[in-house]
Parts: structure tokens; C-alpha cells; sequence
């Protein structure tokens, strides 16, 4: 593995914890919200799967919080 490659990884898991933490605070919860291993070089964020209710909490905090 190289270095760029360990800070890509390192940057895609912190920002992982980032948006956690602030979908926390939102009160809602992506089961599935993860660094994507699959692809380490493209530093991808996998939201994953969700119910349509939470969906549509994740639009509603986003509304609020570009007005």
C-alpha cells in the first residue's frame, strides 16, 4: 500500500465519521455509511441502503440547512 493511498483511505474514514456525526445530530442514521473498500484510490463514501422515511429526514435536514 502507499502512502497516498493510506491518506486517501484515512480521509475517506474521517469523513465518514464527519458525516456520522452530523447525521447524528440530524437524528438519522445510515446503517450502511462507510469508506467504500472496494475502491480505495477513488477515496469513495458508500451511503448505502435506506428506507424511504429516512430518505426523505436526510432531505428535509438538507432544506434546513440551505435556507
Amino acid at each position: 500500500m502507499t502512502t497516498a493511498h493510506k491518506s486517501d483511505t484515512a480521509e475517506a474514514v474521517e469523513a465518514v465519521e464527519v458525516l456520522r456525526g452530523a447525521l447524528t445530530s440530524a437524528g438519522i442514521v445510515l446503517p450502511s455509511l462507510g469508506a467504500d473498500a472496494a475502491s480505495p484510490d477513488l477515496n469513495l463514501i458508500d451511503l448505502g441502503r435506506v428506507r424511504a422515511d429516512v430518505a426523505l429526514r436526510l432531505a428535509e435536514a438538507l432544506r434546513r440547512g440551505c435556507a
